[in-house]
């Protein structure tokens, strides 16, 4: 089956076969005698979020290119970024293809690090694809990464008990949602009371009913609240060859379905558009967003700031604890700068002052359990676009209890397919039963070893 998933994945091609020759004994990622560095380091992304961090934290930077392709280090290295886009497996696929010549590509030319989401890192971290080097290759003990949340080394563990990626985020989600609604709708902005109001999807939907009746929408998209439920599913969504429908994913389906024919959202298609961006924007009647950390920098501060809204959001738990995302950063077998992807690793997600500078300036959550636990408790910490409020202090507890345990390969393919099927469902252009099997028919052409069809619950 895992040969058939990894074949799927690549075209045809055997990961595991091709990249066979990147690693073994005589990798430079795999320990053995110290070679010479090389002098250009390739780092696969899908945006420029990480590539904005290390240019602003990595302490070796001197200086950029005009055009950001290209960052200087101060030993005269190059990091030359390579970035295609996370939408349709565009980014797994280019990776993979680069993966695979892996073996006999040019110094310059070699995958040295790459970048992973809690969507797909498994298939990159499976010890018989090869892909990644154990960190432990490269001398990183488990006292570096002593502080860094559980579960985050978990996801990047393989069957064999080596860990081939480490994160400098941490992912709990929150709902976010505008003061200036929640005081004139609810008469209160207070994160407390507001979360009373949408502690469990029941009073969720009854405040949804209240943003109407003043002219509001509860959320943006039906994409907003998926993750929410996908993040609670009883399996992973492919069990033997069969793909699985899990029952919370259809209480997703009846919820969607309510709030786009009630008016309870704004009927905006999806994520990452334009629509969608707008909606956080000054003039939005959208009350929330269900966003970890990060979203606050990359999603809400851009279409915000220098307005009113500056201020305008705060943050609480919501109906049900969720994480969305994650960024790896995995050291790729054959990399022939094993020491500069060593130091890149340990800086961007273990030094203590880059990871403390990530949270405070870019409002993100790092992956450092005993620092994000302080800054909790610390009063004098707090972020300017939630209106002074600590959203650290609203994540750090469900940071600690975020279970990846039902993640498979197939996460991310499944999730914008299933969204995408069901979108025309839920705009009454299609039929339930339609619906369905468009999704049936999807899913097999993206992943044809799913002989076993889908099993719907």
């Amino acid at each position: 089956m895992k040969k058939k998933l990894l074949s799927a994945l690549l075209a045809g091609v055997m990961l595991s076969g091709m990249l066979s020759g990147c690693g073994g004994g005589d990798s430079n990622g795999s320990g053995g005698e110290t070679a010479e560095e090389g002098k250009v380091v390739n780092i696969y992304v899908w945006n420029n979020e990480f590539q904005r961090k290390f240019n602003a934290y990595y302490p070796s930077v001197s200086k950029t290119s005009n055009d950001l392709s290209v960052t200087y280090l101060e030993d005269g290295t190059e990091v030359h970024w390579i970035i295609n886009p996370n939408q349709d497996g565009v980014y797994q696929q280019k990776l993979d293809e680069a993966l695979i010549k892996q073996s006999s590509a040019s110094a310059d030319e070699k995958v040295d690090l790459f970048l992973a989401e809690a969507d797909y890192i498994m298939k990159y971290t499976d010890p018989d694809v090869n892909a990644a080097a154990p960190i432990s290759s490269l001398g990183i003990t488990d006292a570096d990464i002593a502080n860094q949340y559980k579960y985050t080394l978990q996801a990047a563990t393989g069957s064999d008990g080596e860990i081939r990626g480490l994160s400098y985020q941490a992912t709990p989600g929150m709902f976010v949602y505008r003061r200036s609604i929640a005081q004139e709708v609810l008469g209160t902005d207070d994160p407390d009371t507001v979360n009373e109001a949408v502690s469990d999807w029941d009073k969720f939907d009854a405040t949804a009913e209240k943003m109407k009746a003043a002219g509001y929408y509860m959320v943006s998209s039906r994409a907003d609240t998926y993750r929410v439920f996908s993040n609670n599913v009883s399996a992973p969504c492919v069990d033997g060859n069969a793909a699985v429908v899990d029952p919370n994913i259809m209480k997703w389906v009846e919820q969607s379905r309510k709030y786009t024919d009630e008016g309870l959202n704004h009927k905006v298609g999806g994520q990452w558009i334009d629509e969608w961006n707008q909606d956080m924007g000054a003039n939005s009647k959208v009350f929330g967003f269900f966003l970890p950390a990060w979203g606050l920098g990359v999603c809400i501060q851009p279409n915000v700031e220098g307005t009113d809204a500056d201020d305008d959001w705060a943050a609480c738990s919501g109906p049900q604890p969720f994480y969305w995302g994650g960024t790896w950063l995995l050291a790729a077998e054959g990399t022939d700068n094993p020491e500069h992807v060593k130091d890149i690793m340990l800086q961007m997600t273990t030094n203590r002052e880059i990871l403390r500078a990530i949270t405070v300036e870019d409002n993100d959550m790092t992956n450092d359990q005993p620092l994000m636990e302080e800054l909790a408790e610390d009063p004098s910490f707090s972020s300017p676009l939630l209106g002074g409020q600590n959203h650290i202090a609203v994540l750090s507890d469900v940071a600690v209890n975020i279970d990846l345990s039902n993640i498979s390969p197939y996460d991310q393919g499944f999730t914008e397919l299933f969204q995408n099927t069901f979108g025309d469902y839920f705009n009454n252009v299609i039929d339930f039963e339609t619906a369905k099997s468009n999704f049936e028919t999807a899913i097999v052409e993206r992943y044809p070893e799913l002989t076993g069809g889908v099993k719907w619950p």
